[in-house]
């Protein structure tokens, strides 16, 4: 544990050194075709649609609202996405929601999300992270334990379990008959088997699978434990995330090791998840995934 702490301390810092904003794509890539989920919504057409910025940033769009999760627009030296940004910071659209699943530089970036105009915007934070939010400008935020849900318009917000280096909460995000998961950078832990029986119905699981080791020590759940998780919430659909994150030569040497690609995924996933639908994403892509008639007529387009 102290070499952990140490190496994290470490990271903490070489995070703060030489900020400077992380390179984004000039054009978004082509859209890759609709998925068709499951009639038993009570909505028809498109239903949840996602977009992959990079790392654990992604763009949701669900019953009307948008919601970035685990913002992160910049990069340091030791602290870097592996890939363009998806959508650059000035170039989100109006946000209904910001989750943040724990107070790492590249899951919370809010010194440079600070530059966000609409100061009012909702966020949900993991516990002891309002704060510094506040400090930023942000004038609604709120922290959630696990099981605590809160209500954003007709969005219903529920903090899960997770665990990482720090604390951490993943999501559960509900609306107009869809559910989503999103799992931050937490490792896969025992009390995540409570999820699906809270949640017996999952349309979409955004999971990472980097596996990454700090100091030797395990802090986020690997490519074959993120699909034994997609497995066990019976996703319909699931998007890898938190696969290419770089640092410098001295971390990826002495600090850092990674197990786990979106290839060792959708690989792991025909076994420990064969129901689920699974979608890498390259920066930009926007999955759209629809319901009943309306997906099979998108679909049939193609």
């Amino acid at each position: 544990m102290f070499r952990l702490t140490v190496s994290m301390f470490v990271l903490c810092l070489l995070s703060a050194c030489g900020r400077a904003a992380a390179p984004a794509l000039r054009a978004a890539p082509a859209a890759p075709a609709p998925i068709a989920l499951s009639a038993a919504g009570e909505e028809q057409g498109a239903d949840i649609a996602v977009t992959r910025i990079a790392h654990a940033s992604v763009l949701l769009e669900m019953g009307g609202k948008r919601i970035l999760t685990d913002p992160w627009f910049s990069e340091t030296n030791a602290y870097r996405h592996g890939e363009p940004l998806g959508i650059a910071l000035e170039n989100l659209p109006k946000l209904d929601l910001v989750i943040a699943s724990h107070d790492h530089y590249d899951h919370f970036d809010i010194e440079t999300f600070a530059a966000y105009s609409d100061k009012a915007v909702p966020m949900v934070v993991a516990p002891e992270m309002a704060e510094k939010a506040r400090t930023a400008g942000f004038t609604n935020v709120q922290e959630l334990k696990p099981w605590q849900s809160v209500q954003v318009g007709d969005l219903t917000v529920t903090a899960c379990p997770g665990a990482h280096s720090v604390e951490e909460v993943t999501y559960m995000l509900q609306s107009h008959g869809s559910t989503v998961y999103f799992g931050g950078d937490s490792r896969l832990i025992p009390e995540m088997d409570e999820l699906p029986k809270r949640f017996p119905s999952v349309q979409l699981a955004l999971l990472p699978v980097n596996g990454l080791h700090a100091m030797g020590k395990q802090v986020v759940m690997n490519a074959d434990e993120a699909a034994q998780l997609a497995g066990k919430l019976h996703a319909e659909v699931a998007v890898p995330i938190h696969y290419r994150f770089q640092g410098n030569w001295f971390t990826d040497t002495f600090i850092l090791r990674y197990e786990g690609s979106p290839e060792r995924f959708t690989e792991a996933a025909k076994t420990a998840a064969p129901s689920t639908q699974v979608r890498v994403l390259a920066p930009g892509e926007r999955l759209v995934m629809t319901r009943g008639a309306a997906a099979q007529a998108s679909g049939s387009a193609q």
